[in-house]
This record gives structure tokens, sequence and C-alpha cells, in this order.
């Protein structure tokens, strides 16, 4: 089901309690790519930042530890530079947007191809949706509308990163991610993978491996949800 040219890593956040942006992930980026160069793309905007104050953002975070940072919005042939480029990251923001934006520049097939050929790929929240079958589970609002759900589709089940625990002892009576997640299998069959803040999902050769320390919430069609510890997992948990 999952491409055994695929390396992934799919983050649930950018930045955790008590660190700055990417520190607490950023020896895990470096020892993944196995480069030197990264192409970062800023499409999803995070508080309508600018591409260029996003990528640089990035590059703070990352050109310390060796790792250069070039934003994919300066170069003249976007296509060109996803299929060349040594490794890909894509930020988080609104998931909607950066969806729209890929669309609307043509990238879509491109970050397929990249990725299948064995480019490593990168995503933290709005970039991690992407990696699975559609944004049907995101946390965004839906500020713009892009052509499709459809999202990369690398990974056979859909992901909602942040996910969160209902709070016991919260006086907030609205839905809880749970709630949600369970409207989203009134109308959608696959599986949901709820991403604490703090773990990633590693994929390589065909093997999804949930890292850090926390456990990850697996949520299928008319059945209870389970809980995954960290480690190697099975086809059977994220498969229908």
């Amino acid at each position: 089901m999952i491409n055994s040219n695929d390396r992934l890593l799919v983050i649930s956040t950018s930045t955790i309690y008590g660190y700055s942006f990417l520190e607490y992930i950023k020896d895990e980026i470096k020892e993944f790519i196995q480069s030197d160069e990264i192409v970062f793309v800023p499409y999803a905007r995070p508080s309508g930042v600018s591409y260029d104050d996003y990528t640089q953002n990035v590059k703070d975070a990352l050109e310390p530890i060796g790792i250069s940072v070039k934003g994919l919005h300066t170069f003249e042939n976007k296509k060109e530079a996803i299929l060349h480029a040594k490794a890909i990251f894509i930020g988080g923001g609104n998931t909607f947007l950066l969806l729209k934006t890929l669309y609307e520049q043509g990238l879509v097939e491109e970050l397929r191809s990249a990725v299948h050929n064995g480019t490593p790929y990168i995503g933290t929240s709005a970039g991690s949706n992407l990696t699975g079958l559609t944004i049907g589970t995101t946390n965004d609002m839906p500020i713009v509308y892009p052509p499709s759900f459809d999202a990369l589709q690398f990974l056979p089940f859909n992901l909602n990163p942040h996910y969160l625990d209902p709070d016991p002892d919260s006086k907030h009576k609205g839905e809880t991610r749970e709630t949600r997640i369970n409207e989203f299998h009134k109308f959608n069959h696959q599986v949901v993978v709820g991403l604490r803040e703090g773990s990633w999902l590693r994929v390589e050769k065909g093997v999804v491996e949930l890292k850090g320390t926390l456990s990850a919430r697996i949520f299928k069609q008319d059945q209870t949800p389970i809980e995954i510890e960290s480690g190697i997992v099975s086809e059977e948990v994220y498969l229908r």
C-alpha cells in the first residue's frame, strides 16, 4: 500500500511547549534527510505570515545544524525545483490554503513524482495532513476552497495532527476532537491517525514507525478507537 521508495517524516507540530521552533525535532530532521539542503514550501502561511518570513524562520532553525534552506517561492521554475530537490519540507499553517496553492501551481503531481523517486519529504501539521488520502480531518478553517480535498496520498489513511484528548476539568461543552473524527466517519471510510503534539511518523521502505514518547490514537469506521505505542506500526492498525 505504501510505495517502498517513499521516505516520509510526518510530524504533528513544529513547536512543543518549552522548545523553540523545530528545536525538539531538528536532529531527527538532519539524520533523516541525509543531505545539507532543503527546499521549503511556505504556502500554508500560519497567521498570514509572508513566504519570506516563514522561510526565514526555517532557515534560522536549520542552518545552524548545517542544512541550507531555500524557499520554493523564490524559484522561477517551481516544478523543476521540486523534481531536483535534495529534500522537501512543507510547513504547517492552513491546510486548505496550502493545498489550493499547490493545485493552482500544478505541483501536486511533481511532489508525488519526487517522493516516489526517493526524495525525502518532511511535513509538519498542514504538511503532514497532505501525506494522507484527503485533508478531510484537518483542524483548520476552510478559509479558501481548493479544487479537491484529495491530498498527496503517500499514506493509505488520514492524519489528524495536534490531536487533543478531552480535558475532564474543562467547562467547554463543544465537540471534542474525537467527536469530530466520528462525524467524519459517518460519511468517510478511511482510517484516521490522531498524532499528539511531540509525536511523528517515520516512513521508510514501506514501514511506518511511530516516534516520540506519546501514543497515537487510531480511529476506524464503526469501531472503538485504539491507542498504539511508539514503535513499528502493523498494517493491520492503519488499514481498514
